[in-house]
């Protein structure tokens, strides 16, 4: 019997565990895999695999039952996913609904979740801009959160390597505030935008620049790209229906087959994590102990690196549920600020106008993709009454007249005679702001309230604060004298006022810092206080900068991998 035991043990048993099948946590696989790392993935969900399971992505609208739309039986038993942009008749098999994980909201707080292989990665919106230097310097200048452990220079390397595999579409701006990087070409800015680009540089003498969108499309395949097996963006933007070429990167297209191919992966969908576990006499964690989603069975799995990538608010509730004499409050949680710190992107306000001019012109297909303003306040200096920026999407484009409501004959007239009318250009922007992390904004487990597998469910107290307001009362001031310095007419701004969640850009909670007083983890994403440990998603973020964060989690992710295993090699986990 004994020896029984220890088979089944040695069966259990990896060189690494990541937690997470997503964006992330696929690129701490490859690059575990790709160093001969026996690595088991662990996925809540299930198994989804790359162009067999998108069920939807070449449907035409005709051939779904409500022609896209969410019905208003799904609307009202999902309040919460159906405010999401991307959740629509083709893409509900990618979200998680509303009942499906329960959690309580001492705040209102919208969590967008991907219970699958590859996560969230099948429905990003794909925008990856760099940090820069003065990102990272931020909390150290203004003093608003602990200084970061680690430095542009130290990251751009990996921000290189791993562009190059995932494809990256843009041009070299040479902006100080968004670093260049390995670019394939761009997409093309249209006529308005191209003018709003050039009376902003003119109007502000170049320090209001107006970009093509970075994004992780394929606009020319390289070697790396085909040895991957995917193929050139064909400019659908149904991506997050999955796309069956890969143009776009997923971790479904990209990095989780990569490591598959090595013969070093294990996947196991279907393994919803409860908790890490510590050895108190090896003081380091062992395993992780699983619940299989099908059965409810437990079992335990065996490593000696251990990567947390669940997606930032799961890595934080895995963290908090890991819990031995060692850590009674989970696992690290030393200093107690295990799920405080929590801090994501404003994306409150729009303002949107028309432009009388180029009538001659109009848009022609599609593309998956927008302008980009990068973050022109307080760069250098505090010259604002609220800490840190924004920065703000922009596009511009042309419809025909609208369509009456009506049927039969008179549609057919209409759509006659209106087939070349087209409507003035319409522009448009929405805000991406900077929040500050703050102690008050947290989660915690809930101490009465468990999930169908008998954990604690999530408790999410996170909101705005004043530094938000004035930020938002700035970009619609700002995006109107813009937009009006342009010539844009019937100028208008929104403040939604909508929870935070739906930006989809949670971060915090694990931070890193130099402190173990004040921080989780050190510069290499290492739990201070368990090393073997490593969380390089969200949660690892000790500010949130203005940028889209995701190419930052992939660069953290290989960097940490790769320092891991140099470790192991040197007996140091």
């Amino acid at each position: 019997m004994a020896n029984l035991n220890i088979d089944s043990i040695k069966k259990r048993t990896y060189d690494a565990i990541v937690i997470g099948s997503g964006l992330s946590g696929s690129w701490a696989v490859k690059e575990l895999c790709d160093r001969k790392m026996k690595t088991l993935v662990l996925e809540r969900g299930r198994e989804v695999k790359h162009i067999t399971d998108y069920p939807t992505t070449l449907k035409e609208p005709w051939e779904f039952e409500h022609r896209g739309r969410i019905s208003a039986e799904m609307r009202a038993a999902n309040p919460i996913i159906s405010k999401c942009y991307a959740f629509y008749e083709g893409t509900t098999q990618f979200f998680v609904k509303d009942n499906e994980h329960p959690y309580i909201q001492e705040k209102p707080f919208d969590w967008i979740r991907g219970y699958q292989t590859g996560g969230k990665s099948l429905m990003w919106a794909r925008q990856t801009q760099r940090w820069s230097q003065l990102d990272f310097d931020g909390p150290k200048r203004d003093g608003f959160a602990v200084e970061w452990p680690i430095s542009y220079d130290e990251l751009a390397p990996w921000y290189s390597y791993v562009e190059k595999f995932a494809g990256i579409s843009g041009n070299r701006d040479g902006l100080p505030q968004l670093p260049d990087g390995e670019f394939l070409p761009p997409h093309e800015l249209n006529c308005v935008e191209t003018y709003f680009k050039e009376q902003m540089a003119k109007k502000y003498n170049n320090t209001r620049p107006m970009i093509i969108g970075r994004c992780a499309h394929i606009t020319k395949p390289q070697p790396i790209h085909l040895q991957q097996g995917r193929a050139q963006c064909v400019n659908r933007a149904l991506c997050e229906r999955g796309c069956p070429y890969g143009g776009y990167f997923s971790a479904n297209s990209s990095t989780l087959p990569w490591a598959a191919k090595t013969g070093y992966m294990t996947l196991r969908p279907n393994s919803v994590v409860q908790s890490i576990i510590y050895d108190e006499k090896k003081q380091r964690a062992i395993g992780v102990r699983i619940f299989d989603a099908t059965t409810k069975e437990t079992i335990e799995f065996f490593a000696k690196v251990i990567f947390v990538n669940a997606a930032a608010l799961n890595t934080n509730l895995v963290l908090l549920n890991s819990t031995s004499n060692r850590f009674p409050n989970g696992l690290g949680n030393d200093n107690g600020l295990l799920g405080k710190y929590v801090a994501f992107h404003n994306y409150r306000a729009t303002v949107n106008g028309e432009y009388e001019g180029f009538l001659d012109s109009t848009t022609e297909g599609r593309r998956p993709n927008s302008g980009y303003i990068p973050r022109f306040r307080n760069l250098f200096k505090q010259e604002t009454d609220f800490l840190r920026g924004y920065a703000a999407g922009f596009y511009a484009d042309r419809r025909h007249v609208n369509t009456p409501d009506t049927i039969g004959e008179d549609l057919k007239n209409h759509l006659e005679t209106s087939r070349n009318k087209w409507d003035l250009w319409s522009v448009g922007s929405h805000m991406m702001g900077e929040t500050i992390p703050k102690e008050s904004n947290y989660v915690a487990l809930d101490k009465t309230q468990l999930d169908d597998f008998g954990m604690p469910k999530l408790r999410i107290s996170v909101d705005y604060d004043e530094n938000d307001e004035k930020m938002t009362k700035d970009y619609i001031e700002q995006m109107t004298e813009m937009f009006t310095q342009a010539g844009f007419k019937n100028v208008k701004s929104y403040d939604s006022k909508k929870a935070p969640g739906l930006d989809i850009h949670e971060m915090g909670g694990v931070r890193m810092g130099k402190d173990p007083k004040t921080s989780l983890l050190n510069g290499y994403h290492q739990l201070h206080a368990c090393k073997n440990v490593f969380v390089t998603d969200g949660a690892c973020m000790t500010s949130t900068s203005t940028q889209n964060p995701s190419l930052t989690y992939m660069a953290f992710a290989a960097r940490a991998a790769d320092f891991a295993v140099k470790e192991l090699k040197k007996r140091n986990l």
